[in-house]
Order: structure tokens, then C-alpha cells, then sequence
């Protein structure tokens, strides 16, 4: 399992829905969504500023967590931003990968 964060930006239509039905009601969704795709919600928080919802979710891979950005996007209710995350333990076993790479000039 990896682990993704949407970050999603509600349209007026998808914020007029979570006024309707509550923020609430909107996490348990996302975490029966999460659970039905066989993965799991591990936070859900609304922010101030350009993004709307951060949502944290632990996912078998990454073609179900785009087709969870997709189907947002889709819906007209809002964009999604999707980021992989990364254990502390992941980056140190890349740090070690010797890529060969040289910065140009």
C-alpha cells in the first residue's frame, strides 16, 4: 500500500454540497470510498487558502488513486491535486541509488 495525498479544490456546486450535507457526512464517504477500493482514510482536513480539503489516504496503487482524481475532476464538484508520499525509510533507500545523473554546464 502507498500512501496519497488529495489535495482537492471545491467548485461552488461541490461547497454548496458539503454545506447541504455537512463535512462530516463528506469524511465518512471518503473513508467508505477509501475502504471499499481495499485501502483507507487517515485523515481528512479542510483548510483555509486555495486548497479546500487534505486527504490522506493509504491506497493499493497508483492507478486506483488516479482513478480517485479522475472521478473527482470529473464530477464537476471540484479539482484534485494528487501527491505520492513518501516514508522516511523510502527516501533514505533512494538517497543510496547511484543514477549517474550531472547537472548541465
Amino acid at each position: 500500500m502507498s500512501r496519497y495525498m488529495f489535495k482537492v479544490t471545491y467548485s461552488a456546486a461541490g461547497m454548496q454540497g458539503v454545506m447541504k450535507e455537512g463535512a462530516e457526512h463528506r469524511q465518512a464517504f471518503i473513508a467508505k470510498m477509501a475502504a471499499g477500493m481495499g485501502g483507507s482514510l487517515e485523515s481528512f482536513d479542510f483548510g483555509f487558502g486555495d486548497t479546500d480539503v487534505y486527504a490522506i489516504c493509504e491506497i493499493s496503487d497508483d492507478e486506483t488513486a488516479a482513478a480517485i482524481a479522475m472521478a473527482i475532476g470529473a464530477s464537476g464538484a471540484g479539482s484534485c491535486q494528487t501527491v505520492k508520499l513518501l516514508t522516511a525509510a523510502q527516501v533514505d533507500r533512494a538517497r543510496g541509488i547511484q543514477t549517474g545523473y550531472q547537472a548541465p554546464g
